[in-house]
């Protein structure tokens, strides 16, 4: 990144902004309205902001401020450009979860995640799109329309926080909050060449104060929210940030995020297939890029596949799918765009499994946990795909929808497994980013952002970038 008195502050990574506003060297103030002129600026190319909030931002700018003047101790975030997705509460704005029936959906008060941010003083300048209900890999709506992908508009930025994703890699934020169930952080990170942080299931609270009902089992237990940003040291700071206690989440665990050190040299396992299915070259050469990386740093590195890696990610679909045809499938069928509403006919083509076999997958899961506990205590760390492909040309799903899951594979069993999963990037290959998911044993987010931060500085990205046709 280059050094804060020489780029304009919207160029600034988070953590260079927050010590530039503890230590006085420029004001909240200023750099809100520089982000600000930077959301005008390059947001109507890709429509990754559905809702600018100047006057929020500029008045949560001057508290810290003021905070600072009264030398009071500020918070992690103090004076960071930020933005949430529209599926996320928000006092006084609308959860529209990219539904037109939902544009008027005021909420009343924070979501957990939101209120966390504010607490850490983050100065939130926009809310991001996402697909209508946040159901597919690439973000488009009746209600917002297309966010496109500042490396080629062609292509996917992904989704579900597909807005996200393209904000903090065009330099709109420092950090944008996003959300992840079957890899809606982890892939739009990938697509738009930034880094992306699902944490393990219970570090980050999630609620929704003006949900009607509860979440069903499997977003409750398979669900998180996390935090996407240029550099992995922001998704550091955003996870402290993020992770504050919240009662509202009963899931919710006050886990330290460090541990104890791990023995030396640290083990990495590659694979760059673990589904067998084949991935495309450019895939194998960024997990190559990622252990070559590890290895100059003092890594392990091997080539080793995880346990039962197909089989855990065909549990993760059928969870998933059996919860959403119960809970989600009469609001599709209700409010959603046609384009969203047919991708989510698929899910409910698959018989709902009989409640005697739904338990035994739900049992299923701690089996799947063990192996994979036991498998980590010898190779802490995993390097795999974020996809079998590059980033997808625009609504490839609504053409091609087999092809699409298939390529996703890699994103689903730590989602049933709960561990975490950092998404970075590996450079630019044909005029798009490429990159790897680095995984870690559950509660051991410290070790993937370690091993993370390494594969970056061997291949750094020349992000924020100014959108491209």
């Amino acid at each position: 990144m280059p050094h804060p008195t020489t780029a304009p502050p919207w160029r600034w990574d988070a953590a260079d902004i927050a010590r530039a506003i503890r230590l006085g060297r420029v004001s909240a103030r200023e750099v809100a309205t520089d982000a600000l002129a930077r959301l005008a600026a390059a947001n109507p190319a890709i429509n990754a902001v559905v809702l600018p909030l100047e006057r929020e931002a500029l008045a949560a700018a001057e508290a810290v401020d003021a905070a600072r003047a009264r030398g009071e101790a500020l918070g992690p975030l103090a004076g960071v450009p930020v933005t949430t997705k529209i599926n996320a509460d928000q006092r006084g704005l609308p959860t529209s979860n990219g539904v037109v029936a939902f544009r008027d959906l005021i909420a009343a008060e924070d979501s957990a995640v939101v209120a966390n941010l504010r607490r850490a003083g983050a100065v939130i300048i926009g809310r991001t799109n996402t697909p209508a209900f946040s159901w597919r890999w690439f973000t488009d709506n009746a209600l917002h329309g297309r966010t496109l992908n500042p490396w080629d508009a062609g292509v996917t930025p992904g989704g579900s926080s597909g807005g996200a994703s393209a904000a903090v890699a065009a330099g709109i934020g420092a950090v944008a909050h996003g959300n992840d169930i079957g890899g809606s952080v982890r892939y739009p990170a990938y697509a738009c060449g930034v880094a992306g942080l699902r944490p393990s299931a219970g570090r980050i609270p999630a609620f929704n104060p003006s949900a009607a009902a509860e979440r069903s089992l499997s977003s409750q237990i398979l669900s998180t929210q996390g935090p996407l940003a240029r550099r992995v040291g922001d998704l550091r700071l955003a996870l402290g940030a993020m992770a504050a206690p919240d009662p509202r989440d009963p899931w919710q665990a006050p886990v330290p995020l460090s541990g104890p050190p791990p023995a030396r040299p640290i083990r990495v396992a590659l694979c760059a297939d673990p589904a067998g299915g084949g991935v495309h070259p450019s895939v194998s050469e960024a997990v190559a890029r990622a252990g070559r990386a590890l290895e100059a740093a003092g890594y392990a590195v091997e080539e080793a596949p995880p346990p039962d890696w197909n089989a855990v990610a065909a549990d993760w679909d059928a969870i998933l799918n059996a919860e959403a045809t119960v809970f989600m499938r009469a609001g599709f069928e209700r409010h959603a765009d046609p384009a969203a509403r047919g991708i989510f006919a698929r899910t409910a083509e698959q018989p709902l499994p009989a409640v005697e076999d739904y338990m035994r997958l739900l049992a299923r899961r701690a089996t799947h946990q063990r192996a994979w506990a036991l498998w980590m205590a010898e190779r802490p760390l995993l390097v795999v795909p974020s996809s079998n492909e590059p980033p997808f040309p625009q609504g490839l799903d609504e053409t091609d929808y087999d092809r699409v899951f298939r390529a996703q594979s890699p994103l689903f069993p730590t989602v049933l497994l709960g561990v975490p999963s950092v998404s970075v990037p590996t450079g630019v290959v044909d005029g798009l980013p490429t990159g790897v998911q680095v995984v870690a044993p559950r509660w051991r987010e410290d070790l993937a952002l370690d091993a993370a931060e390494a594969i970056e500085a061997a291949w750094p990205m020349p992000t924020p970038i100014d959108p491209r046709g």
